[in-house]
């Protein structure tokens, strides 16, 4: 596989070009290139001359209580495979068996103004999503562990800041493009050692190394 890491700053473009292996080892050559909720709203909550302009419209969302969500779920689950027309008839007796859950709730969302039909919702809520809810909790997603750079690049950059940092044209910018220009072999090397930490996007790469400098550039400025 093979990407471009492009390190981009003023009128001069530094271009990497990686052949990445399957075994993730890379080979590097440098060249400059000079050229440049469950939740519901009511479709009847708006004005009419609201809704001609919709980037004007606030949309308000009426949830049901924790309680009778949990109340609604734990129906779905039981009711689950059930036929249409069984499920149906299975809820009908839930809403009488908690006729005064339900009708707590209906004042709760009318005081918020909902005008709504809520039992229809909170039919359409148990059949059509907790019926089809997985009750099975999935793992988080692992952080990947920080890589920071190496520290032989990061002294260049400090020397690189303090040595340009005085003259009346120097800014992180331009001063990042100079950097990458005078220091191509200590890119390369991070770069390498980048991609065994099987960090090989192109963009990541270079905002990685773009935002590391312009972070030393900060540090030493406000000590």
């Amino acid at each position: 596989m093979s990407s471009n890491l492009d390190l981009q700053n003023g009128n001069t473009t530094f271009i990497i070009n990686n052949n990445i292996n399957n075994d993730n080892t890379i080979s590097n050559n440098f060249r400059r290139d000079d050229s440049g909720n469950d939740s519901f709203r009511s479709g009847d909550e708006f004005p009419d001359n609201e809704r001609k302009n919709k980037k004007n419209i606030n949309i308000y969302r009426f949830k049901f209580n924790d309680s009778l969500i949990n109340d609604i779920h734990n129906f779905a689950k039981i009711h689950e495979y059930e036929e249409r027309k069984d499920f149906k008839n299975s809820w009908e007796n839930w809403v009488i068996e908690n006729e005064a859950t339900i009708s707590r709730e209906i004042q709760r969302l009318k005081n918020l103004g909902y005008e709504g039909d809520v039992v229809d919702k909170m039919f359409k809520s148990a059949r059509y999503y907790y019926r089809k809810k997985s009750t099975e909790k999935k793992e988080p997603n692992k952080r990947r562990n920080y890589i920071g750079l190496e520290k032989d690049l990061l002294d260049s950059m400090d020397n690189h800041i303090l040595n340009n940092i005085k003259n009346t044209d120097y800014k992180p910018s331009n001063g990042f493009d100079n950097f990458c220009k005078e220091n191509l072999d200590l890119l390369k090397n991070q770069v390498e050692k980048l991609v065994n930490f099987n960090i090989t996007d192109k963009n990541e790469i270079k905002n990685k190394i773009k935002k590391t400098y312009k972070n030393r550039y900060f540090m030493i400025i406000n000590k």
